[in-house]
């Protein structure tokens, strides 16, 4: 009997080693052993579960999406984004400094544009002083390197000038550069003679102020020529009509201080005095640019010119829009800028009269235009 029941506890005990080898997963060809992986700590299972984390992943979500709209906006700024530089004054030609976005209207060939942004930042100037220096300037060119000096010293980091004078034809006495007294040093070199080509002078230097002014730093600069002459137009190769067209391709804002002789100005017997024509192209000439031309009754007038002129380069609204017109046609396109009244003030804002969009190609026509001209 006691026989019978060790028999029994064998088979039952046999019995369970069979089916716990059965119960073991084979290991074959296709299912190779994983190595141990190591358990997660209290500590490790609370920081998986940290909200810092998800947020440190929704951070940068987020800074990938940035990244990619600021890549987009990069593009549209590149090719799209229009800037105006505007000078706005009273009726009495004293400048308005307070105005906001809503007091600006801009409309492009007549069509209203939605203004994005209007600032009042100041940007490095690029500029440069073209002085006439044909014989009728002679007793005037002490007075006239005297205010360009002023303009000289006037000079903030990060500005660059040239000086060129003009006789029979244009010459670069001095390229552009920051340091002052390479360029004082340049005035001291004038001399006068011969006779005035005003509008080659004007064409030739506005096209050296696009071409040279510095933009290897990626900073947006304002660029203005100021030409000092007494506007008599006798030498010239170019018409009026190639300068005009030069000033809208270089977007050069042009300021002219014209000494003119008003007792002639009705001495003609046959149509304009020549100094009446002289202070018309001078006019022209500035106002097409956006900038802004000066007569000086008498040479003490030119220190307190010379600030103002500085001081508009300086204090100019800049404002920016999309064109509703994105065709990439390379054309000229007409801008107009106004400004809604003040009170009683009628409000009067200077800018260049357009611009040429870009071609198909995202380029401009200026290069082409400039070989025709010879440049």
């Amino acid at each position: 009997m006691p026989h019978r029941r060790s028999l029994l506890v064998v088979s039952v005990i046999a019995l369970m080693i069979f089916l716990s080898i059965r119960a073991i997963p084979r290991v074959g060809a296709q299912d190779p052993v994983q190595p141990p992986q190591p358990k997660q700590t209290p500590k490790d299972q609370k920081d998986s579960k940290d909200p810092k984390d998800k947020k440190g992943a929704q951070r940068q979500g987020a800074q990938n999406e940035q990244q990619q709209q600021n890549a987009d906006d990069t593009i549209k700024l590149d090719t799209d984004l229009v800037l105006l530089d505007v000078n706005v004054v009273d009726q009495n030609n004293q400048p308005i400094y307070d105005l906001k976005k809503e007091d600006f209207n801009v409309f492009e060939d007549k069509i209203k544009q939605e203004v994005i942004d209007v600032t009042r930042e100041e940007v490095p100037l690029s500029f440069g002083m073209v002085i006439d220096t044909s014989g009728s300037m002679r007793s005037k060119l002490q007075t006239v390197t005297d205010a360009a000096h002023d303009l000289i010293k006037q000079m903030r980091p990060g500005d660059e000038a040239f000086v060129s004078q003009f006789k029979a034809e244009p010459e670069l006495v001095q390229d552009f550069t920051s340091d002052k007294r390479e360029l004082e040093e340049a005035l001291g070199e004038l001399f006068t003679s011969g006779g005035t080509a005003l509008l080659d002078a004007i064409i030739a230097t506005a096209d050296y102020a696009q071409e040279k002014a510095n933009t290897r730093d990626g900073r947006r600069r304002r660029r203005a020529l100021i030409v000092i002459s007494d506007g008599l137009e006798k030498n010239s190769s170019v018409k009026e009509k190639e300068v005009m067209e030069a000033i809208k391709e270089d977007e050069v804002q042009i300021y002219l201080v014209g000494f003119i002789d008003e007792d002639e100005e009705g001495k003609s017997f046959f149509g304009k005095s020549s100094s009446k024509k002289a202070k018309e192209l001078l006019s022209r000439l500035a106002e097409d640019s956006g900038g802004r031309a000066f007569f000086p009754k008498g040479l003490n007038e030119m220190p307190g010119i010379a600030a103002q002129i500085a001081k508009d380069l300086r204090m100019q609204y800049v404002v920016s829009y999309y064109p509703t017109n994105e065709k990439r046609d390379g054309t000229y396109r007409t801008v107009k800028v106004m400004i809604n009244p003040k009170g009683s003030r009628k409000l009067i804002a200077r800018a260049r009269n357009g611009y040429y969009a870009k071609d198909e190609k995202g380029l401009l026509p200026t290069a082409a235009s400039k070989k025709i001209r010879g440049n």
